[in-house]
């Protein structure tokens, strides 16, 4: 069976199932709810001269926006992830191994296609954002920025993002093949882990610029504003990386995470 044909299949085992829609429609009403949130609590703060603004005028509706991928991420990589996992957990790989022995292409094609998956999350994500923080504007007089071309990149850049977010997910799959397991691992670092470790960052001279190679700071660079910027979560002191560093260092942790992934236990026995 050739690349194409994989992918092809690959695509076809995501669609059959709820999970990937059903995530979707989580992430874009979780998303739209944040952006809306936090588009009211910090335009509103504007209202007042005695008060300064916590998010500077002209970063507000980047910052809001990217709420997509700062909250959003974990959408994508939960996806990747029991795309492998469920796979390894009901032995579906048994037929798809025994169709085609060269099981680097199998989890090439699982690459591919849900990087794809991926990038349709941001879409969708950004449609939450960008409907709630506009609207939010809107109502508060404020510019929502759609007008301005840089705002336009980000959008595309906060898809790729989401889009290797995906692929780390395979990877993680890959080398966590228990589901829980790796569905705990996820969680934890997603949501506890790496936010203690970024606002340690942000108060620790020598650690600041070692906060920067996280992945969600990285995926953070990489889309080029982030809410946990505008609270004091990122790296006060660190030297700034660069957009494309960003995603370097998040393709970076794809490429890793699915190589160990492929050696320990994507060629085991999955019988």
């Amino acid at each position: 069976m050739n690349v194409f044909a994989l992918i092809r299949a690959e695509f076809q085992k995501v669609l059959t199932t709820r999970i990937w829609w059903i995530l979707l429609l989580v992430l874009v009403v979780y998303v739209a709810m944040l952006a809306g949130f936090l588009g009211a609590a910090f335009g509103g703060s504007f209202g007042s001269a005695s008060e300064v603004p916590p998010v500077p005028t002209e970063q507000l509706s980047a910052v809001i926006y990217s709420v997509a991928t700062a909250i959003g991420y974990v959408f994508p990589l939960m996806l990747g992830t029991l795309s492998v996992t469920g796979e390894f957990r009901h032995q579906t790989l048994t037929p798809t191994f025994l169709a085609t022995p060269r099981r680097g292409r199998v989890l090439l094609a699982k690459i591919v296609a849900l990087s794809v998956f991926g990038a349709i999350y941001g879409v969708g994500a950004l449609i939450g954002s960008i409907g709630a923080g506009a609207g939010v504007f809107a109502i508060t007089d404020l510019d929502n920025g759609l007008g301005d071309q840089d705002l336009w990149l980000l959008f595309a850049r906060s898809v790729l993002a989401m889009a290797l977010w995906a692929a780390i997910g395979v990877g993680v799959g890959a080398l966590v093949p228990n589901q829980v397991a790796a569905i705990v691992i996820v969680l934890a670092f997603t949501q506890f882990v790496e936010p203690i470790l970024r606002t340690v960052a942000s108060f620790v001279s020598w650690a600041a610029d070692l906060g920067n190679y996280l992945p969600g700071a990285a995926g953070d660079a990489l889309v080029g504003a982030s809410i946990y910027g505008s609270l004091g979560m990122a790296a006060g002191e660190a030297t700034v990386v660069e957009w494309w560093q960003g995603g370097l260092i998040l393709a970076a942790y794809a490429v890793v995470a699915t190589v160990l992934g492929y050696l320990i236990a994507w060629r085991s026995d999955v019988t």
